[in-house]
């Protein structure tokens, strides 16, 4: 790992708050319960210990999202239902190594925001495996594309326009 890659640059800065703002705007919008993260810690005993850059509680189990101080164990509460990793240089390790983290730990739905070519890898978590989709599944008639194109317009406007260009088509 290079020393560059322990810092966070512009692009993920801004990308990260967007993506979160993005989801919980469509679950504003389509009326769906849900409860979000950034950088929580899980940790789940035989598997390993993650803080994904955003996590959610979605629909049913809204309502289960932890509370308090320390690591949240998955063995004991309830594992969010999408992850999300926003990524710059880290692209390899989300796309594999993470991508196997998520998939052992039963997350339903796992996201990685790529960065540098403005792209979002969006998997289904099956069975300790996973598929590529291009509409999530945890938020019913949420586009990939939809959230891909919020991310191309945030690099030539600035976010609250592109909020309203998203509550548009959330609202459409």
């Amino acid at each position: 790992m290079k020393i560059e890659d322990l810092f966070i640059g512009a692009d993920v800065a801004r990308s990260k708050p967007l993506i979160y703002f993005a989801i919980l705007l469509f679950g504003m919008a389509k009326e769906i319960p849900i409860s979000g993260f950034v950088n929580c810690s899980y940790r789940k005993v035989a598997v390993r210990e993650c803080q994904p850059d955003i996590s959610f509680y979605i629909g049913d189990i809204a309502h289960l999202a932890p509370k308090g101080k320390s690591v949240v164990n998955l063995d004991e509460q309830a594992i969010p239902n999408l992850v999300v990793e926003i990524s710059n240089t880290t692209i390899n390790n989300d796309l594999g190594a993470k991508r196997f983290l998520y998939e052992e730990m039963g997350v339903s739905e796992y996201w990685i925001v790529d960065v540098q070519n403005t792209l979002i890898y969006a998997f289904e978590i099956i069975d300790r495996g996973s598929r590529r989709v291009d509409n999530s599944l945890v938020l019913p008639n949420l586009s990939i594309a939809t959230i891909t194109e919020a991310l191309n317009r945030s690099k030539e406007t600035d976010q609250a326009q592109v909020g309203q260009w998203l509550m548009s088509q959330f609202q459409g």
